[in-house]
């Protein structure tokens, strides 16, 4: 418990930093007063639990595989971070132990106890009813373990204790980057009490109907792709066209969430209609993908086409003020490339695992950042012997850091302008081909959209 009140400010500074955006929907929600039973999706490893506490103050107890708690080191720093272990089948039976299923039944009676009695406290446990981590757009089918502690907690109490289950929907916009997006979003909460009639007449059953109803709860706070192919459909649209689809010009993620799944609905909607016309928009925006990849361009490269006074101008522009930013860049990426880089190069090295490339990046750089931050610190006030400069310089660091990435990204777009203009020069005609089939998709997606909404 130490170990959560001391890391949890760390985490919520290290989470703002890895996150371009973190966006909660009905925060209100996470808010409520316990006992409470938290039911989440699982993409994405560690950060899932992560994102789930620094979003609520009450701290949270979290339900977690077994494995984690072999090793005596991450078994004292998961106790100590408020973790409860769960003992799964195909964990114990991989395991240098096997256990008998009247033996695993026992352990996690006693697990199930031990929740009972942090409920009772008016406690908040976080479980992943999904079983496993898995970084794709799908919700795997759920296991009846986190019902069946809900039900039995009320139980225990006549169904007078006033537990709720709050399904939790975790959407990441692209889970393993670095400065990405991350939408939350809070279902209505289910007052497990709702059930007791149920569970009376038969448990088993009502742990089921209970586990369907979390179901159809995450499902809508979710985007769920069926195929990879859909996913990847899907996804090519979003990045590419996302900006001409949204009509609201205060952009949320929320907005970007209606859009991927209205794009599902659509695409559902074609292969029972239209599938004609899907298959069309599908080869047009491979093609389309196909021909910016061999030319190294991107989509927002070709926004700048040639031409037009005031369009100069501000080219213009944009390059002074990069030219004028280029000294500050520069001591940003002097002093933060290490620990920036150092956190991606141990995560590819680490794991093949995509779900685990994220946790890996975050703890990584809380060290690399942390260690560089104070052993640069110290040698400006070992070679200045102020703590005025050396406090200056301290602040300057995280300061610097931010501005050299944003500088980095509108350099390296208004690189790929230029390259859209030389190659507009050199190959005229294919570049002209290009601006056709972008300007022929999108109203290929336009006209779609508005046939998806008429006639739905």
């Amino acid at each position: 418990m130490l170990f959560y009140t001391v890391m949890k400010p760390l985490v919520q500074v290290a989470l703002r930093v890895f996150f371009r955006r973190l966006e909660v929907r009905h925060p209100e929600r996470l808010r409520m007063p316990g006992p409470l039973l938290i039911a989440s999706n699982h993409p994405n490893t560690l950060m899932d639990p992560l994102v789930a506490a620094v979003n609520r103050r009450q701290p949270i107890a979290f339900l977690a595989k077994s494995t984690f708690f072999k090793n005596p080191i991450l078994r004292a720093i998961m106790e100590s971070g408020n973790s409860i272990p769960i003992y799964r089948r195909q964990d114990v039976e991989t395991g240098a132990e096997t256990l008998t299923p009247a033996q695993l039944e026992a352990l996690n009676e006693k697990i199930f106890g031990r929740c009972y009695d942090y409920f009772d406290r008016g406690g908040t446990i976080m479980i992943f009813p999904e079983g496993t981590s898995v970084s794709e757009r799908r919700l795997r089918p759920l296991k009846t373990g986190a019902a069946r502690i809900a039900l039995g907690a009320e139980a225990r109490h006549n169904f007078q204790l006033g537990l709720h289950i709050l399904p939790l929907g975790i959407n990441y916009f692209d889970p393993q980057r670095f400065r990405s997006d991350v939408f939350m979003d809070l279902a209505p909460p289910i007052r497990v009490a709702d059930y007791a009639e149920q569970y009376r007449q038969n448990p088993e059953a009502a742990a089921e109907v209970l586990t369907e109803h979390i179901r159809r709860r995450l499902e809508s706070r979710l985007v769920i792709t069926r195929t990879d192919e859909e996913d990847e459909l899907v996804t090519q649209v979003e990045r590419t066209f996302g900006q001409h689809l949204i009509q609201d010009a205060e952009e949320t993620l929320y907005d970007n969430f209606q859009l991927s799944r209205t794009l599902l609905k659509a695409v559902r909607f074609f292969e029972e209609r239209d599938v004609g016309r899907l298959g069309e928009a599908q080869e047009k925006l491979r093609a389309y993908h196909q021909q910016l990849h061999q030319l190294r361009l991107t989509d927002e490269s070709l926004e700048a086409r040639p031409g037009g006074s005031s369009r100069a101008v501000r080219a213009f522009g944009a390059s002074l003020r990069l030219l004028a930013g280029a000294p500050f860049y520069l001591y940003g990426a002097l002093n933060n490339y290490l620990p920036y880089i150092i956190p991606s190069v141990v995560a590819k090295r680490a794991t093949q695992d995509v779900e685990f490339v994220a946790p890996i990046m975050l703890v990584t750089g809380m060290l690399t950042f942390t260690l560089a931050y104070v052993g640069q610190t110290a040698l400006v006030y070992h070679f200045t012997q102020s703590w005025g400069w050396a406090l200056l310089y301290l602040l300057s660091l995280p300061l610097s850091g931010f501005y050299a990435l944003s500088y980095w990204g509108n350099l390296a777009g208004r690189l790929r302008r230029l390259r859209a203009l030389r190659l507009f020069r050199q190959q005229r005609p294919r570049m002209e081909q290009l601006l056709r089939q972008r300007t022929e998709l999108l109203h290929l997606l336009r006209e779609a959209r508005e046939t998806y909404l008429a006639r739905r």
